[in-house]
């Protein structure tokens, strides 16, 4: 996936919608393996039998959304789970708002569960910051006027407000912290994982790293990189 994305951009094209159902296995064909971690009352020897793909290899759908970087850009894009924070802000967008959606990509293929579950923008922003701090007081202060009524006094997030409801606070408060996220389903490179993810989920799009720096990483480059030997 990392490596379509590095194509693309090197195309000067933004795909602007990348989330798992945008990621496909190019193979079909699967094979049967016992699951020992689960007891079935179907199998004789008390196993319960998952499907593996044959092939881990995948491919990138869905370029209805793709812009070049030249064109006009519209408002809003990206699915809400993986959108990134310059976006809700409506500070424009570009290459690293791809970066993000494959940062909160990861995460859910680690965890089984999107990042940030959520369909409104102050709860988005709440859960940012509770997975990885405050946002950049040099964001929000040159948030567009639809984004500023999320900001009281100054730079500080607006919420909870007198609005929220507890299923919204609940929902906030139950997420952790990057690092203790990921450490709860990784045992084993999770430094790496970790470091990668900090990096592709930094909230300034500048800082933020490329798809080519990130193909770089030690959690690709020791694996994937090395073993194919990708033109970087």
């Amino acid at each position: 996936m990392m490596l379509t994305v590095h194509i693309m951009h090197d195309l000067c094209l933004i795909h602007t919608d990348l989330k798992p159902e945008n990621i496909l296995l190019i193979s079909s064909e699967f094979i049967k393996v016992p699951d020992y971690k689960f007891l079935s009352r179907n199998t004789k020897d008390g196993s319960y039998f998952k499907n593996l793909p044959k092939s881990s290899a995948i491919k990138l759908i869905d370029f209805g959304s793709t812009s070049f970087e030249h064109q006009d850009h519209s408002y809003v894009v990206s699915t809400r789970h993986y959108r990134a924070p310059e976006v809700i802000l409506g500070l424009g967008w570009n290459y690293p708002c791809d970066l993000w959606s494959v940062g909160c990509i990861l995460v859910e293929l680690c965890s089984g569960e999107a990042l940030f579950q959520t369909h409104e923008n102050l709860e988005h922003l709440a859960m940012m910051e509770r997975v990885l701090g405050p946002l950049p007081p040099h964001m929000v202060v040159r948030a567009d006027r639809r984004a500023e009524k999320y900001f009281k006094r100054g730079t500080r997030l607006s919420w909870p407000d007198s609005s929220t409801s507890r299923e919204s606070m609940r929902a906030v408060w139950k997420l952790p912290r990057l690092p203790n996220l990921i450490m709860q389903h990784v045992d084993h490179s999770a430094g790496d994982l970790i470091d990668l993810l900090q990096g592709l989920l930094r909230y300034d799009p500048s800082e933020r790293l490329k798809a080519k720096e990130a193909l770089r990483h030690p959690f690709f480059f020791t694996r994937d990189t090395k073993r194919y030997g990708y033109p970087l």
